[in-house]
């Protein structure tokens, strides 16, 4: 599959060996060691994902994935060497889809890489059965096909995963998801501790965006020990 994908770090080595992995997968790389040239490239070109490192010389990772979800939807995996929960939930919260944490194994990066294409190759897919991939609810309307949201006429700039874990929480509508179930649909991951925060993040996020409540859910209701779930 080929796909354009950007790589901003300011330490070259690390720079060069993500260019080198990917490559080998025959995607073609943008790389950059600062934030100013790596907002253009998003400019200029057609990328599909962005692996960003947190700490630049100029900007942050957090501001450049913050800038990218104004425009874009692609798939955001932030680089991080420091393995602290805030920095992983402020990513998250900006619209990051994933991290992976310094030291990392290239082979399990690439193939963090590969899921989030995968993901949003899928809901971008043409060919698929357009009345088996359209969800509505209260109006709510989820298009599988266009990857498009809408709230009432509205429509919503979700990420991949924002929208993989609406459409998976809608496919159940009415029953409950709990946070492993829909940790394993969305990320493929296994499940820890730690990803339940994972999780509690885009929902809130979700939440923010359909200008939905925790305490008074018209859509998403939290059931407490349990998981999430949107009635019928």
């Amino acid at each position: 599959m080929t796909a354009n994908i950007l790589v901003v770090d300011d330490e070259q080595s690390i720079a060069d060996l993500i260019e080198v992995y990917l490559k080998n997968e025959n995607y073609d790389v943008f790389k950059f060691y600062n934030g100013r040239d790596a907002l253009q490239c998003v400019e200029n070109q057609s990328i599909d994902l962005a692996i960003l490192d947190l700490m630049l010389p100029d900007v942050t990772g957090f501001s450049i994935c913050q800038r990218i979800r104004e425009k874009y939807n692609f798939p955001v995996i932030m680089l991080t060497a420091k393995d602290e929960e805030v920095d992983k939930i402020t990513g998250l919260t900006l619209g990051a889809d994933d991290y992976i944490t310094k030291p990392f194994r290239p082979l399990e990066m690439v193939a963090r890489v590969k899921a989030q294409l995968r993901r949003f190759t899928k809901y971008n897919n043409s060919e698929l059965v357009r009345d088996e991939n359209i969800i509505e609810i209260s109006g709510l309307v989820l298009d599988k096909d266009a990857h498009k949201c809408t709230l009432t006429g509205k429509q919503l700039l979700l990420t991949p995963t924002e929208f993989s874990i609406l459409w998976v929480l809608c496919s159940n509508r009415g029953r409950v998801v709990s946070s492993e179930e829909l940790f394993h649909e969305v990320w493929g991951d296994k499940y820890f501790i730690n990803s339940n925060n994972t999780v509690m993040v885009h929902i809130r996020h979700l939440r923010e965006k359909m200008h939905d409540s925790a305490e008074h859910p018209q859509y998403i209701k939290t059931v407490w020990g349990v998981g999430y779930k949107i009635e019928k």
